[in-house]
C-alpha cells in the first residue's frame, strides 16, 4: 500500500513578496541614477545645479551596479533589463568613444617630443619643492601654472626651478588670475584670450630635437576657466567658447590647464568638437589626452578640503595631429588640485 507524500507548504506569496522588496529596492537605487542620466544625455545649457551635478556622472555607475544586483535578487526580468541597461549607459560614459583619437601622421615624418605637466596652485599655496622635484623626477621640459603667484614664483625659484626649466613667460598675480609657463625651449608671448576673468595667455613654444634635427612650433594655452558657481556660469560658458576658437585658428595646439568642467559637461565636449582647418577626415576632433588614456579613473579635484567624489576638471587637450602617451595624475601638497602630466609627440615644421 503506498502513502502519498506530505504536501510541501505553499511558500509562494512570501517569495513573491521578497522579489517586490528587492526590485522596489533596485529601481528606488536606479530612479536618482536615471534623473542625472537624462540631463547627461541631453546637451543643454543646464541651470547651475545641474552642471554642477553632472560633474560627478562618473560615480553614478556605483548606484547602478548596485541597483542591478538588487534587480537580479528580485527576479523579475523587466527590472533587470531596465538596470542593466541604466549600468551599460553608465559603462559608455565612462569609456566615451568619443574622446578623440591623434591622427596618424604620414610614414617618415619628422616629429619633437616633449613631456609637458600642468598644476592649478591654489592661489600659490602649492608646494614650491614638491613641483620642482616632479619636474625632475619625470623629465618635464614644459610646465604651466594656474593661480600664480610672485610668491610662489620666488619660492620656485629658490628650490632652482629655473636651472631646469630657463625660459619663462609669467604674470603671477594673488587673486587667482596669474599665471606661468616654464619650459627647457624658447618661448614666444602670442596673446592673451579676450574678456577672461582669470588670465589665459597664448605662448609660442619652438620645440627642438637635437637628436633628430628637427623642430616644431607648438601654440599653447595656458587654461584658467571660471568656475561655474552662482551667476558666474554665464562666463563659465563664454570662457570655454573662447579657448574652442583659439584652438580653430591652424597650428599644432596645446590647451592645458585647469577647465573647471568634466568630459560629463556638453560645454567641455563642445570644446573637442571644435572644427579644425589642418585636420583630415575622421581626425577632426580635438583630443582629451587624459579620456583617451582611460584618467577619467584619476580625479584632479578636490585634494584636499571638502570629502567629496574626486572628479577630472584639468585637462591636457591637444590637436589631433599631436599624440600622446604616459598620462598621470600626482598630489602635490598645498593644493587642492593634482597635477597633470603627459609626453607628447608634435609634427616638425
Amino acid at each position: 500500500m503506498t502513502h502519498p507524500s506530505p504536501a510541501v507548504p505553499e511558500l509562494r506569496p512570501a517569495g513573491r513578496r521578497a522579489s517586490l522588496a528587492w526590485s522596489v529596492a533596485a529601481l528606488l537605487m536606479a530612479l536618482p541614477v536615471a534623473g542625472a542620466s537624462m540631463f547627461r544625455a541631453i546637451p543643454a545649457e543646464w541651470p547651475l545645479i545641474v552642471v554642477q551635478l553632472l560633474s560627478f556622472t562618473p560615480w553614478m555607475a556605483l548606484p547602478a551596479l548596485v541597483a542591478l544586483v538588487l534587480a537580479v535578487a528580485g527576479r523579475r526580468l523587466w527590472v533587470i533589463i531596465t538596470t542593466a541597461a541604466l549600468l551599460a549607459v553608465q559603462l559608455f560614459w565612462l569609456f566615451p568613444l568619443d574622446a578623440g583619437r591623434h591622427q596618424a601622421l604620414p610614414a617618415g615624418t619628422a616629429t619633437v617630443s616633449v613631456k609637458v605637466m600642468s598644476l592649478n596652485t591654489e592661489y600659490g599655496e602649492a608646494d614650491a619643492a614638491a613641483i620642482v622635484r616632479l619636474v625632475r623626477d619625470n623629465g618635464i621640459q614644459l610646465l604651466t601654472l594656474q593661480e600664480h603667484t610672485q610668491v610662489l614664483e620666488d619660492r620656485l625659484r629658490s628650490e632652482g626651478l629655473e636651472k631646469t626649466l630657463p625660459h619663462r613667460v609669467s604674470e603671477p598675480n594673488d587673486d587667482a588670475s596669474g599665471g606661468a609657463v616654464y619650459s627647457v625651449f624658447p618661448l614666444e608671448a602670442a596673446g592673451l584670450l579676450p574678456d577672461t576673468p582669470f588670465r589665459m595667455d597664448v605662448t609660442r613654444v619652438l620645440l627642438t630635437d637635437a637628436a633628430a634635427g628637427s623642430t616644431a612650433t607648438l601654440n599653447l594655452t595656458n587654461v584658467h576657466a571660471l568656475p561655474p558657481v552662482d551667476q558666474r556660469i554665464a562666463q563659465w560658458r563664454s570662457d570655454l567658447v573662447k579657448i574652442a576658437r583659439q584652438a580653430s585658428r591652424p597650428g599644432n595646439h596645446l590647451l592645458m590647464g585647469d577647465y573647471n568642467s568634466t568630459f560629463d559637461h556638453s560645454e567641455f565636449r563642445d570644446v573637442l568638437d571644435t572644427a579644425l582647418p589642418d585636420a583630415a577626415p575622421g581626425g577632426s576632433k580635438l583630443v582629451d589626452v587624459g579620456a583617451a588614456s582611460g584618467g577619467r579613473f584619476s580625479p584632479t579635484w578636490p585634494m584636499e578640503g571638502l570629502p567629496l567624489p574626486g572628479i577630472v576638471i584639468d585637462h591636457i587637450v591637444t590637436s589631433p595631429l599631436i599624440s600622446s602617451s604616459d598620462y598621470a595624475v600626482h598630489r602635490i601638497p598645498g593644493s587642492d588640485h593634482a597635477a597633470i602630466m603627459a609626453r607628447l609627440v608634435i609634427p616638425a615644421g
